[in-house]
């Protein structure tokens, strides 16, 4: 399902730019061109340590959904999918309250997972849910965005290809 929350994305305050910044400091402190290239960030500390941990987390969380789809592995996948979100929460800081309450309802609700998507501050959320929870997750949403004082989110039930 994909779930527009309806709150467009905010780069207000150069936030975009300073985890830009930050990556780019984490690359060069640990001696490498890009942050693909690492696979610890255990010498870093802070800020920097928790947005090259993103990074880093996120290119293998991308290879492991990759292998999970080739092996059909659905709940793998929205397992990865609600780690992502929680990354980009957590270390990248990059969701906003209103996208994290859709995340955690869809997953609540019978999604195998979900997490935002895009350049955060804002957006969509891409929930993998099975057919026969569409309804509920759907019903869910609505009821805790509306509960919550959120606009009306759109939801469309979406078929990956």
């Amino acid at each position: 399902m994909l779930i527009d929350s309806q709150a467009r994305h905010q780069h207000a305050g150069g936030e975009y730019a300073a985890r830009r910044a930050a990556c780019e400091r984490a690359a060069e402190a640990l001696g490498v061109a890009s942050l693909r290239e690492a696979s610890s960030v255990s010498s870093l500390s802070g800020e920097d340590q928790r947005r090259a941990r993103h990074i880093v987390t996120e290119n293998q969380r991308v290879l492991d959904t990759v292998e999970a789809l080739s092996a059909s592995d659905f709940g793998r996948v929205g397992k990865l999918f609600t780690a992502s979100h929680e990354s980009m929460r957590d270390d990248f800081e990059i969701t906003t309250p209103h996208l994290d309450l859709i995340a955690s309802t869809a997953v609540s609700a019978g999604a195998l997972g979900a997490r935002m998507t895009g350049g955060g501050f804002g957006g969509c959320v891409i929930a993998l849910v099975p057919s026969e929870a569409v309804d509920a997750v759907d019903a869910a949403v609505r009821e805790a965005v509306r509960s919550a004082g959120c606009p009306e989110p759109t939801i469309e039930p979406t078929v990956a290809g």
